[in-house]
Parts: structure tokens; C-alpha cells; sequence
């Protein structure tokens, strides 16, 4: 019989489930506005943020990764600030790649000799990983090796911070968003990376090229993140039950998960937060520029490579809002780099280059998938709808409207 309390239930719990889809295809469209680079990675950029935080978190207070994570970060702290002075006399006198050069060799130097003393210490690994990624991309990538020293020195002081802390705020609220806020910064300096490393040199090579380079990426981040961290399924608990609310049940008889109620609340937050910062910022304002017309851009004295280098930091801090959600609601395990599939369709409907056309293309394809799985698929087709519906939409929509309902339609005239 037809029941629309239910209906309603089912329609909710797909919407809900459809912003989760947003925050993934989000990721996409920042940086394909920005440069034009339909970013494959994005998967993997979600598996290793959910997978930093989740082995940070068990790291737990004063554990042995904490403790080489703060004392690596206050030596490159110092050995960036010995930098500093190197770098602006190597400049004036026209050797600033050889000083790189020097420091680099001399790191891996350093790397090499504690591996073969600590043989075998995983914790020290992933502390050198943490603090010399920051130390190489902010010094040797960037050369802003004044913000290294203040960004090293403050992963120092996080990882090192006196156990009293802890009797103030209570242990595991200070170990969550420490893990939380060295997640955030190794994403955005890994995010930096990437541009610097691999799309920087590909700058005015065919779309396929740029295309090409991030599906290798991606199997490199899964790879890196299985050799960094490891490979085990790993469960995150961050204090917001996937229970129904009690209140709504009792008023309407409606089921509504706390969780899902909780990812959407922060996804409409986020998505909010990049509106203004899109809108109402300068760097915003470059950013919708640059989207535009880079050529233009260039022209009128916006730094085009910058400009990159935040774009891909600000995908960087969606894919840990991405990771840590679905990392709760699934656990943090190598599948969670297959979501990226299903922000697919998402980006097909809404348009790859419109950030609310992922809001509006995720709600469409979290609802249909829920509906026609409960209404159609279970009862008359056995179930398993749920995974090839939204394909199907894509379909649909690639044959009348491939641009998508947002996106910008493209007349290029012979």
C-alpha cells in the first residue's frame, strides 16, 4: 500500500545521501573552473585524508608518531629558517637552484641514515613523511621558507603540547582535532604538490594529457598512502551516531539518521563557506577570472600558477571533509577511493564547472537511486537498482543536455 510517511522517509534519506555525493564531485569542480583539468585523483585525494586522520587519531596522545612528527618538525623548523637567509643571498648571486640542490640532498641524507638506524620503526616513517613533506613543498617547491619555519614550528608545538592540555579539554577531544588540524595541513601542502609537481609542467598541453596524468596519480596516492599508512580497514568514530532522532519519530513517524542529518548540515556549511569565498573575496574574484579566461588573466597581472596552488589546496580541504564523513559512515578501507565513481553522474547532471550544479546534480541522483531501489527495484526487480541508476540518468542527460543543468553551453564558431 502506498504510504507517504514512508515515501518521504526514503526521499530524505536519499537527499541526504545525495550531498555525501556533493562533497566528493566538489572537489572535481574547483579544479576544473580553475584550470580546465577534470582531476581523476579526487578519489584518492578523499582515500588519504580520511586514512591521515583516522591513523593519527589512533596515534592517540603523546603516542611514538606524535613524538617524531613534533621533534622532525622542530628540526626542518629551524633547518627552514637556516634556509631563509641561505636562499636570498644564493639568489642575489644567481645560485639559488644550487642551495636547493644542496638541501635537498642533504635531507635525503638524513632520511636515509635514520631508516637505517630506526630499521623497521613505522612511526618514524610516517613522521618524516608529515613534517619533510612540509618542509620540501614550502621550502623547495614554493621557496617560502619563512612560512615553512612558522607551519613546521607549529606542527612542533601541536605534536609536542604538554600532556596538562589534556586534563583542561579532556584527552580525546585535544587528540581529535590535533589530528584533525595536522590532516588538514598535510592535505593542503599534498594538494600543493600535486600542482607543482605534476600539472605545473603539463601547463598548455592537450586536455587528454592533463587527463592521463591524473589517473597516474591516483594509483600513485593509493600506492603511497598503502606504503605510508597501511592497508587495513580501519573504523572512525567522530561522537555522531547513525541513529534516527528520536524527536522527529515521535512528531511525524519520520526516520531521519543523526548522521546523515549532520554530513549535510556541515556539507551546506561548506558549500556556503566556498560561496562567499568565491564571491566576496579578491582571491575569489581571481579565481572566477582565471576560470574565465586564463589568457586574460595573465594579462591583467593575476598569478596564474598561484592561483592553481590555492584551488588545489581548497580541493585538498574538501577531500578531508569528504574523507572523514565517509570514512564514518563506511569505514576508512581502500574502497573509499571507488566513491569517485559515483560523483560521476553528479558531475554529468549538475555540469562540470557549476558548484551548485554539484548540490543540485548530487540531491537529484542520491533521490532517484533511493527511490527507484525501494519503490521499483526491490519489489519488481530483485534489487541492485541502486548501483546502475544514476549511470542511467548520466546517460539521459549526456544525450539531450550534455553540458549538464548548470554548466556553461560551449558555440565555438568555424
Amino acid at each position: 500500500m502506498w504510504d507517504p510517511v514512508f515515501f518521504i522517509e526514503v526521499l530524505i534519506g536519499g537527499l541526504l545521501s545525495g550531498v555525501m555525493y556533493s562533497l566528493v564531485a566538489l572537489g572535481f569542480v574547483l579544479i576544473f573552473k580553475a584550470s580546465g583539468v577534470f582531476n581523476f585523483a579526487q578519489g584518492a585525494l578523499v582515500l588519504f585524508a580520511a586514512l591521515t586522520f583516522v591513523l593519527l587519531l589512533e596515534a592517540g596522545a603523546g603516542g611514538a608518531l606524535w613524538s617524531w612528527t613534533g621533534w622532525l618538525s622542530l628540526a626542518l623548523a629551524g633547518a627552514a629558517a637556516g634556509y631563509y637567509f641561505v636562499a636570498r643571498h644564493a639568489a642575489k648571486a644567481g645560485t639559488l637552484k644550487v642551495a636547493n640542490g644542496v638541501v635537498l640532498v642533504l635531507s635525503l641524507f638524513v632520511i636515509i641514515g635514520l631508516g637505517m638506524i630506526f630499521e623497521g620503526d613505522t612511526a618514524m616513517w610516517r613522521g618524516i613523511f608529515i613534517a619533510f613533506l612540509a618542509f620540501l613543498v614550502l621550502v623547495l617547491g614554493i621557496n617560502f621558507a619563512h612560512g615553512a619555519a612558522v607551519v613546521l614550528l607549529g606542527i612542533a608545538v601541536v605534536s609536542l603540547m604538554p600532556g596538562a592540555i589534556t586534563g583542561i579539554i579532556g584527552g580525546e577531544i585535544w587528540n581529535f582535532w590535533r589530528s584533525l588540524a595536522l590532516t588538514l595541513v598535510v592535505m593542503i601542502i599534498l594538494a600543493m604538490a600535486i600542482e607543482r609537481v605534476v600539472l605545473r609542467p603539463l601547463i598548455n598541453q592537450e586536455h587528454i594529457i592533463l587527463f592521463m596524468a591524473t589517473i597516474g596519480l591516483n594509483f600513485f596516492l593509493e600506492g603511497m598512502a598503502q606504503g605510508v599508512w597501511d592497508s587495513d580497514v580501519h573504523g572512525l568514530e567522530i561522537g555522531i551516531p547513525d541513529v534516527p532522532i528520536q524527536s522527529l519519530i515521535d512528531s511525524t513517524g519520520i526516520f531521519i539518521s543523526t548522521f546523515d542529518l549532520f554530513a549535510a548540515t556541515t556539507a551546506g556549511l561548506l558549500v556556503a563557506v566556498l560561496a562567499v569565498f568565491f564571491q566576496k573575496t579578491r582571491i575569489g574574484r581571481a579565481l572566477r577570472a582565471v576560470a574565465d579566461d586564463h589568457q586574460a588573466a595573465l594579462a591583467v597581472g593575476i598569478p596564474l600558477q598561484n592561483i592553481w596552488a590555492i584551488v588545489w589546496s581548497v580541493a585538498g580541504i574538501v577531500a578531508l571533509v569528504a574523507g572523514v564523513l565517509w570514512g564514518s559512515k563506511l569505514g576508512v578501507q581502500f574502497s573509499l577511493a571507488l566513491i569517485v565513481l559515483k560523483a560521476l553522474p553528479v558531475l554529468i547532471l549538475g555540469g562540470l564547472d557549476s558548484v551548485p550544479g554539484a548540490i543540485v546534480g548530487g540531491l537529484i541522483i542520491g533521490a532517484a537511486e533511493k527511490l527507484v531501489e525501494v519503490f521499483i527495484g526491490i519489489p519488481y526487480l530483485g534489487g541492485g537498482t541502486e548501483s546502475w541508476v544514476p549511470y542511467i540518468l548520466a546517460m539521459i542527460f549526456l544525450l539531450f543536455r550534455p553540458q549538464g543543468l548548470f554548466g556553461e553551453k560551449i558555440i565555438e564558431r568555424v
